[in-house]
C-alpha cells in the first residue's frame, strides 16, 4: 500500500481579524522584500499589505492566490543563501529527541546539558533531520515566549522557542516547533550562535493513502473528527472508512478545488490540516 507523508508548515499565515505575529512573519517578510514583492516596513505582522505580497507572490509562481503561507508558498519563496553559511561558533550542536522530549546540547562533543521540551504532535509533526539555526530573536512574545530560533527547513516557519503554556512542556502539544521553558531558551539562546547545527530525532509520521477497504484505524478517526468539525461528517467517530466517511472526503475534496476520488491522501491531509486551523482559529506555532 502506498503512504504520503503528511507534511506541515508549524502554522499557516493568514489574515485574521487580528492580525497574527511573530518572527516567522518577519522572515517572510524578509524574503519577499528580497524577491521584490514587498516594498513596505518589515513588522513582523500579516498585514493586508502582507497578504497582498503573498498573493503577488502566489500568482507569479503558479500557486493558488489565496493569500495563505503554507508548505507549498513555503517551499517556493525558498531560504536567503545568506542564511545557511553563518558559520557557527563555540564548537556547539544541538540534539532533540522527540521520543523523549529532550534537547541535548553538546560542545565539541561533550554532552553540557539537556532541557524538557514540547514537540509536534502525530498531525502536526516536528521536522525530522539536520538542520542549523538561521535566524535569532529576542522576546518575540506571545506563543513564542522570551527566545526565537528558526531552523533551516524550507517548507515552514519551524524554530526552537519558548511559550506562554508551560504545563505543553514535556508532551506532544505543538503545530511543529520545538517549545522549551522561557528561561530555559534564554539560557540556550545566549549560548549558541547562528549557524549551530541542530539535529531531530525521532519516529517521522506517515499517513497511510486512506480509502474504501483500509483497515480500521486513529487516523481514520482523526480525519473524521476534522471533517465533523468541518461540518462534511456527521456520523459517529469510528475509525472505519466506510461509504460515508468516502463521501464526507469527496464532498470536502469537490468544495477544495481537489481531486474529488474519496482517497485522503497528502493534497487532502494538507487541505484538511488548513481548514481546521482556520475554522477553530488556530495561530499557535
Amino acid at each position: 500500500m502506498g503512504v504520503s507523508k503528511l507534511i506541515y508548515s508549524s502554522r499557516y499565515l493568514r489574515l485574521t481579524e487580528e492580525f497574527m505575529v511573530g518572527p516567522d512573519i518577519e522572515y517572510l517578510q524578509k524574503r519577499l522584500k528580497q524577491l521584490s514583492f514587498f516594498n513596505t516596513q518589515i513588522t513582523g505582522k500579516y498585514d493586508f499589505e502582507t497578504a497582498s505580497a503573498v498573493k503577488d507572490f502566489q500568482e507569479k509562481f503558479n500557486l493558488n492566490p489565496n493569500g495563505i503561507v503554507g508548505p507549498d508558498t513555503y517551499n517556493a519563496i525558498g531560504l536567503d543563501p545568506y542564511d545557511l553559511i553563518s558559520t557557527p561558533v563555540g564548537g556547539y550542536q544541538i540534539t532533540i529527541d522527540i521520543g523523549i522530549f529532550n534537547l541535548l546540547l553538546y560542545q565539541y562533543g561533550e554532552f553540557i546539558s539537556s532541557y524538557p521540551v514540547a514537540v509536534g504532535t502525530s498531525s502536526t509533526p516536528s521536522p525530522l533531520g539536520s538542520w542549523n539555526i538561521i535566524q535569532k530573536n529576542k522576546n518575540p512574545g506571545g506563543p513564542f515566549g522570551s527566545r526565537w530560533m528558526k531552523l533551516s527547513v524550507s517548507w515552514g516557519g519551524y524554530g526552537i522557542h519558548g511559550n506562554n503554556n508551560p504545563s505543553s512542556i514535556g508532551r506532544a502539544a505543538s503545530h511543529g516547533c520545538i517549545r522549551l521553558f522561557n528561561d530555559d531558551v534564554i539560557e540556550l539562546y545566549d549560548t549558541i550562535s547562528l549557524g549551530t547545527p541542530v539535529q531531530i530525532l525521532g519516529s517521522a509520521y506517515t499517513g497511510r493513502l486512506l480509502k474504501i477497504s483500509v483497515t480500521p484505524g486513529e487516523d481514520i478517526s482523526e480525519v473524521q473528527r476534522i471533517l465533523q468539525i468541518l461540518a462534511y461528517y456527521r456520523s459517529d467517530i469510528d475509525g472505519y472508512y466506510g461509504p460515508i466517511t468516502e463521501k464526507a472526503v469527496k464532498d470536502f475534496q469537490r468544495n477544495n478545488n481537489l481531486i474529488v476520488d474519496g482517497i485522503v491522501g497528502s493534497s487532502t491531509y494538507e487541505a484538511l490540516q488548513r481548514q481546521k486551523d482556520i475554522t477553530l482559529g488556530d495561530t499557535l506555532p
